[in-house]
């Protein structure tokens, strides 16, 4: 509404984005998990996060709009990335329970999402309900002259870009390989070598049978 976008613009750009986000979630999400490892793939998608949160805060023109879209579609591939890292640390008795955790987070941050930002918007004082329709969509008016010179258009987006960039440090520190997934390796390993030689375990078994028939 601050961007003065008209329904027909906000509805390619709902439509444009999810198109993008398909893309970029079964395409790209995949080549880099295999390509930069699944860390590196949610430092990558907090990036691209950060940087279209920080554009939609300074951005004042369409255009910088759809770009900033564009951006974000890519940013969708940090969820994906976060489960399957959460998946692979996790024992497998406990995926439900993760997985869960994570889903339940996620609703409640959308949740109270909408509202922290309607309140930031009140402190910066931008007013969404008082803006009124514009007839020619090539020209941009704003609420009132004071809103030319307003530093940040969308403060609630920067608000979010300091949040992501708190996000990135801590991932920073995730660790590759956690103890619960050398476990679960360690014991895939057992169990191959023990299904690799079976013929030993039936010889050992076998043979306190023959000693007493002896006997």
């Amino acid at each position: 509404m601050v961007i003065r976008f008209e329904d027909a613009s906000i509805a390619a750009f709902i439509a444009v984005v999810g198109i993008l986000s398909i893309v970029a979630q079964t395409v790209f999400l995949s080549i880099l998990m295999r390509s930069i490892g699944n860390k590196n793939t949610v430092l990558l998608g907090l990036g691209f996060q950060m940087f279209q949160l920080a554009w939609y805060g300074f951005g004042s023109q369409p255009w910088m709009m759809w770009a900033a879209g564009a951006v974000a579609a890519m940013s969708s591939i940090t969820f994906p990335a976060v489960s399957a890292l959460v998946s692979r640390n996790a024992d497998s008795d406990q995926q439900g329970v993760v997985q869960g955790i994570i889903t339940g987070i996620r609703g409640l941050c959308n949740g109270l999402g909408p509202a922290l930002y309607g309140f930031i918007f009140y402190l910066f004082h931008v007013e969404l309900n008082d803006l009124a329709p514009v007839p020619n969509s090539d020209k941009i008016a704003l609420q009132d002259p004071s809103d030319e010179n307003a530093v940040i258009p969308g403060p609630p987006f920067l608000f979010g870009a300091c949040a992501v960039l708190l996000a990135f440090l801590v991932a920073l520190f995730i660790p590759e390989l956690s103890k619960a997934s050398s476990t679960r390796k360690h014991s895939n390993s057992i169990s191959s070598i023990q299904s690799n030689n079976p013929d030993r375990g039936s010889d050992e078994d076998i043979e306190p049978l023959l000693q007493d028939s002896s006997v």
